[in-house]
Order: C-alpha cells, then sequence, then structure tokens
C-alpha cells in the first residue's frame, strides 16, 4: 500500500509521538482516580491539573475555568444547553421562553444542541451570511430580543477555514443582555487565541483537532458564569460535569495543547505558504472557485469546487490515487445531502454539491501538495467528460427494457465504483442508503 497523502486534517489530526508517549506512561504509572484523596488519587488529581493549566493557556484563560470533556460535540451541548438552561432558571422563566441566535455555518454539533433547545422551547434566530461566509455583527444586533439569552457563533468556520471576529461579537452579545459562546475546535492550534480577553462566555476545543488524541475536550467556562451540568453524578469538574476524568486522555490534551501553542507561528507560516501555492495552482483550472474569504482565514484551510465535477467523486478519485480529503465535516460524512455551509452562501444544491475541502496540519509537505495538485486537472478532466455507454452494453439491453440494479451505498469508494461501473456497462441503477440500527429508545 502506498503512503498516505494525509489533507484532513480537519476531520482528526495525526497523534503526535510525544502524546503518545505521554498517554502510554499514565496508562501505565498513572493508578488512582483523581477523586481520591490518598497518594494514588493526588497524583492523578496532579496529572490533570497539569494538563488543564496547559489547555488553559492555549486558549488564553484561567486553568480553573477549563472543564473537560469527550471532545467537541458533547463540549458544545455542555456549553450551548448548559448555558441556556441556567440563563432560563436564573431568569424565573419556564419551558417556552427564551431566544437563542446562531448563523447557517456552525457545525453539526452546535445545530444538534440548538435543536435540542428548541424542543425544550427555546427560539432559535439564524443571521444572514454573504457569499463569502462573513457575518455581518450589525446582523447579530439586530437578530437580539429582549428574552436572548445566548449568542453561539464559531471562531473560525470547520469547512471553509473563515476566521470571525469572536470579541466583536461577544461585546455585541453582551451590549443585549446575552451570553456569548464560540465553537473554538476549528481555530485551536492554528491561530493565537485570548478568549478571556475577547469577552467570551463559554468555549469548545478538542483534542485530535490539534494532534492529541480522540475522544477528549474541554470547555471554557468564565468564573461567575452558571452552567447547568447535563449528566447528573459525582462532583467532578467542579460539579459541572459527572464522571471520572480520563487521565491518561487529559494528560495527552495538555501535551498536545503545550507543543501547538510552542508551534505556532512557525507551522502557520509554512501552512499559509503552502496553501497559497496550492490555491494558486487549483485555480488555475478552468472552471474552478473558492469558497468562503480569500483572507482572514485559518492556515492550511481552503475550500474549492470545480465546475461540472462532483466533489464526492473528486474525494473517491483522490482516494484511489492514497490521497485522503472529504467534502464537508467528518460528522456528516455518509450524508448524500450537499453541504449545509455551502448552501448558506447562496449556492445551488449542484454547486454546494461540487465542494471539495482540503486541510493541511503540521505534517504535510511541499511534495504532497505537488500531489495532488498535479492529479486534480485530469480527474477533474475525466469527470466532466459526458458518459459513454458501449454500443455492446447498448445492444445487451434496449432501453425500455434495460436491467435494474439496486446498489447498496455506503459512503465509501467500494459501492461508489460498484455504481460507477454499471452506470458505464449500460444498467439503470438505483442507489439505496441503510439506516441499519434504531437509536430512538423504542421496542
Amino acid at each position: 500500500m502506498r503512503p498516505l497523502v494525509y489533507l484532513d486534517h480537519n476531520a482528526s489530526t495525526p497523534l503526535r509521538a510525544e502524546v503518545a508517549a505521554a498517554m502510554a506512561e499514565a496508562l501505565v504509572s498513572v493508578h488512582g482516580n483523581p477523586s481520591s484523596t490518598h497518594a494514588a488519587g493526588r497524583h492523578a488529581r496532579a496529572c490533570v491539573e497539569d494538563a488543564r493549566r496547559d489547555v488553559a493557556t492555549l486558549m488564553g484563560v484561567q486553568a480553573e475555568e477549563i472543564v473537560f470533556t469527550s471532545g467537541g460535540t458533547e463540549g458544545d451541548n455542555l456549553a450551548i444547553r448548559g448555558l441556556a438552561l441556567a440563563a432560563r432558571a436564573r431568569r424565573g422563566w419556564g419551558p417556552g421562553r427564551g431566544h437563542i441566535v446562531s448563523s447557517p455555518l456552525e457545525h453539526p454539533a452546535v445545530a444538534g444542541a440548538l435543536r435540542e433547545l428548541e424542543r425544550e422551547g427555546f427560539v432559535v434566530t439564524l443571521v444572514p451570511v454573504s457569499p463569502r461566509g462573513e457575518i455581518d455583527p450589525a446582523d447579530v444586533k439586530a437578530a437580539l430580543r429582549d428574552d436572548t439569552v445566548l449568542v453561539t457563533l464559531a471562531t473560525a468556520n470547520h469547512e471553509l477555514g473563515n476566521r470571525f471576529p469572536t470579541a466583536r461579537l461577544a461585546a455585541v452579545a453582551h451590549d443585549g443582555g446575552a451570553l456569548f459562546h464560540t465553537d473554538a475546535v476549528a481555530a485551536a492550534g492554528k491561530i493565537a487565541l485570548a478568549l478571556g480577553d475577547d469577552g467570551v462566555d463559554a468555549a469548545t476545543v478538542s483534542a485530535h483537532k490539534l494532534g492529541g488524541p480522540k475522544g477528549t475536550g474541554a470547555i471554557f467556562v468564565r468564573q461567575g458564569v452558571t452552567l447547568h451540568s447535563l449528566v447528573a453524578g459525582g462532583h467532578q469538574e467542579r460539579e459541572r460535569r459527572a464522571g471520572t476524568e480520563n487521565v491518561a486522555a487529559v494528560v495527552g490534551f495538555g501535551v498536545a495543547a503545550r507543543l501547538a501553542l510552542a508551534e505556532l507561528d512557525t507551522v502557520a507560516g509554512r501552512l499559509d505558504d503552502l496553501r497559497a501555492d496550492l490555491e494558486r495552482r487549483l485555480l488555475a483550472i478552468e472552471g474552478a472557485r473558492l469558497h468562503g474569504a480569500p483572507d482572514g482565514r485559518v492556515p492550511g484551510t481552503t475550500n474549492v469546487a470545480f465546475s461540472g465535477a462532483v466533489g464526492q467523486l473528486v474525494a473517491i478519485n483522490l482516494d484511489l490515487e492514497g490521497i485522503c480529503v472529504s467534502t464537508g465535516a467528518a460528522c456528516t460524512s455518509g450524508s448524500l445531502a450537499p453541504s449545509p455551509v455551502l448552501r448558506a452562501l447562496g449556492l445551488t444544491a449542484s454547486q454546494a454539491a461540487e465542494g471539495v475541502r482540503i486541510s493541511l496540519g503540521r505534517s504535510t509537505t511541499a511534495a504532497e501538495i505537488d500531489r495532488i495538485a498535479t492529479l486534480l486537472p485530469g480527474i477533474v478532466q475525466r469527470l466532466r467528460q459526458p458518459r459513454r455507454v458501449t454500443g455492446a452494453a447498448r445492444s445487451r439491453q434496449p432501453d425500455d427494457a434495460r436491467a435494474r440494479i439496486v446498489v447498496a451505498m455506503s459512503g465509501g469508494v467500494d459501492s461508489s465504483t460498484a455504481a460507477d461501473l454499471l452506470l458505464e456497462s449500460g444498467v439503470d441503477v438505483v442507489g439505496v442508503t441503510l439506516k441499519l440500527y434504531d437509536a430512538s429508545g423504542t421496542a
């Protein structure tokens, strides 16, 4: 198997060797429960608190304001729902009152948390965005109401890379009497964060986006801000998130945060240069376009499209060449729907379906950029060619009596290739995606 060219760092990053070593040591030597008062417990607690300080430093906040979670999704839910429910209770309101402002550009974790709050009686307003994915603080101000309790807007967009004026947006929310939360998952470790100075009330980060382990994250909750806990149980994390901390993973998160902060400027500059070279070469392809703002993005993220070439097919063809890219958030992998982020820019469904996200990381090399930039023109040209069904295939099946084959589509390469080859042979293909589980709690 050829070495992979991994260009999907916004979905997840490779675990750093230093992080793996620290976690391995913790798994072997840190035996105690961090909540225990004996020596082994105190040692475990010290490891957790060391990591808490490193994560806090990365975010530009105080250590006691950090709450460890299982990752970005839990963090967004705990922060958004926890703040909103606490604010409603503080004001003495029952179900059916409370307003939240957000945008259509948010990560599925934020969108999911907002849907849950809508089921609990909150009203959610999504502010408009520009065709380049920009948010105007004036539009946020116009969306505020007397009963607005929370504004939640990302620090940077996970698909476009756009950065947003967090300090200005937080000030607008506060002027309207609301709290401000930001999903900083796509920004942490890529740009300098000073969330405390920016006036943010809560923020979310995730370890595996910056060289740490999957399944670990954190939220920042400003001191003095009340958070409604979503998990009942013990007194861990200052009673904001019950459950024994995953010590080894937390240790790894701390190491990853410390390393990312130390290398921030060097890595960011190199990734900016690599991305500029990549975009210059890709946008030279006829019919290519860039999604998002050309300036003011986090380093390493680009979202491009090639008119007439479906993004999923571009990604599949690159995958067959050993190059990993995506068409949007990893949380929506397998979905056939066009990216909601790209639709929010005003693109049609077919235009949004052409989007491809390429995200670079600290391990990305100039040779890897050269490989994808060399391969893509040929892939795009091939995908744009009209499909040709051979005469032999036509003669086997008249148009009014062609065989129909149903292909179970997994969202992966094998089923997509099978469907494509069947289409080439003249067969009438129907793709079906099955949901083979029931998570609703019913019988």
